[in-house]
């Protein structure tokens, strides 16, 4: 019985990550207009590799990840800082949101400080909560 659920769960991960993972960039990408955001988007690719952590074992997630979840935090801390920058060099205060708009053909790109500070949040979560699953997987 064991194996035949795990057997489930593997096949079921295999499903469930990848949509996991698109909607956790959809939530990301629509965070700064609407509700949901990196804080949240984080959370739910946190969960996605979480998932695969219990289906598969956590040097499986550790491979998948291919850096340490330190690294991930670290990066995000500084990508979430880079987003505060514009807004310094334009004499603005600190992380004060900025919008551009570019056109490619007839598509209108908006690009964004708070997009910028959200893509860090949504890192740095992804790092934290991956080291909490690595950490609660060595305690057993």
């Amino acid at each position: 019985m064991i194996i035949s659920l795990s057997l489930v769960l593997r096949t079921a991960t295999r499903l469930i990550m990848p949509l996991l993972l698109i909607f956790s960039v959809y939530m990301l990408l629509r965070g700064h207009d609407k509700p949901g955001g990196g804080f949240i988007a984080g959370l739910m690719a946190g969960t996605a590799f979480a998932l695969y952590a219990v289906a598969y074992g956590t040097e499986a997630m550790a491979r998948l990840l291919r850096f340490e979840p330190h690294a991930f935090i670290g990066g995000g801390l500084l990508i979430a800082l880079l987003g505060g920058v514009p807004a310094l060099l334009l004499g603005e205060a600190f992380l004060t949101g900025l919008w551009w708009t570019f056109y490619i053909g007839d598509i209108a790109v908006k690009l964004s400080t708070v997009l910028i500070f959200d893509i860090g949040v949504y890192i740095v979560v992804l790092g934290v909560s991956s080291t909490i699953v690595l950490m609660l997987a060595e305690e057993t």
